[in-house]
């Protein structure tokens, strides 16, 4: 039983309640799954994972909460020439997936290379993870960060 995360407010109890369980656990963050049993994002980020080449991140209404720098960097990927899709994710996809990162405004872009034990691509940060971030940074560097004020 959760509070439904589309619901915008101050009350990020849930997550708080996941990330202190994840910590307990020996992990540094938790992956969020919606009313639907999908992943939805993580305590304080969202999800993409990259598969054959393409982008793939969890659509608004299964429960995420969407942020400026994931819209920043379906945007960039898109420029970069990748295929962007917003799709309901199983936990089986994340953990075969190419890569994995994660986006928030402070966090900005963490690539991900093991969840729940599992390996995640060759167990380093992926090519298309560090092109997003380079050209994220070059982004911010020259246009600012950018913030919804």
């Amino acid at each position: 039983e959760s509070i439904n995360p589309q619901i915008k407010s101050l009350n990020y109890l849930n997550n708080i309640f996941a990330k202190i369980e994840a910590v307990n656990s020996g992990y540094e963050e938790a992956l969020m799954l919606g009313a639907n049993g999908t992943v939805a994002e993580c305590t304080g980020e969202n999800v993409f994972l990259v598969k054959d080449n393409k982008l793939m991140t969890p659509p608004p209404y299964v429960g995420i909460l969407k942020g400026i720098t994931r819209d920043a960097v379906m945007q960039l990927a898109e420029q970069e020439g990748l295929q962007v899709v917003e799709e309901c994710l199983t936990r089986h996809e994340v953990y075969n997936a190419d890569e994995v990162f994660l986006t928030g405004t402070a966090a900005e872009i963490v690539p991900i290379v093991k969840v729940d034990k599992r390996v995640i691509g060759t167990g380093k940060p992926g090519q298309i993870t560090a092109k997003l971030l380079k050209a994220f940074r070059k982004l911010t560097e020259t246009e600012g960060t950018p913030y919804a004020l």
